[in-house]
């Protein structure tokens, strides 16, 4: 063999190569998409079900609750929004407040007002609506809230 077909065999090696390895990345390309991701999301739409937004107290002002002890003087004034799945025995016509309203008010304030004013901290914010949830949870009889929005926080 002269030598320019040497170099002619071997360029065509070389660009054999790179068709295969852009084929492959491309497959595995096309895999990921496809496998990973769609598992990703049909599992996590799988195990929530979609909530509706309840804020707990005065519409405009939240709750406003006396923490630290009876003597203490100090007030609480929180917004707090829940994500919870309705009762399915509960009418959504009735107009009056429902017992499951009744149970998360009297929870969430109990909560708070147990609390320390250290546990008040910015810092242990997420500490404070795990804290929430859980209990709430615990009280309602399953995982019926989803999520804890704390949408105002002032403490005097």
């Amino acid at each position: 063999m002269s030598e320019p077909e040497r170099k002619k065999n071997s360029m065509i090696v070389i660009v054999i190569f790179v068709v295969i390895g852009l084929l492959l990345a491309g497959a595995i390309s096309y895999f990921i998409a496809n496998k990973i991701v769609a598992d990703r999301s049909s599992t996590s739409k799988a195990v929530k079900e979609p909530g509706v937004l309840m804020k707990l107290g005065d519409p405009k002002d939240g709750l406003i609750v006396n923490i630290g002890g009876l003597n203490s003087g100090r007030y609480l004034k929180i917004g707090i929004v829940l994500d919870i799945i309705p009762n399915s025995k509960e009418s959504k016509e009735n107009k009056n407040i429902s017992s499951d309203e009744v149970i998360i008010l009297d929870t969430v304030i109990h909560i708070l007002r147990s609390q320390k004013i250290e546990d008040f901290d910015p810092a242990k914010q997420d500490k404070l609506k795990s804290l929430l949830m859980d209990e709430l949870n615990k009280v309602l009889g399953a995982d019926r809230i989803n999520q804890v929005f704390i949408t105002n926080f002032v403490l005097q």
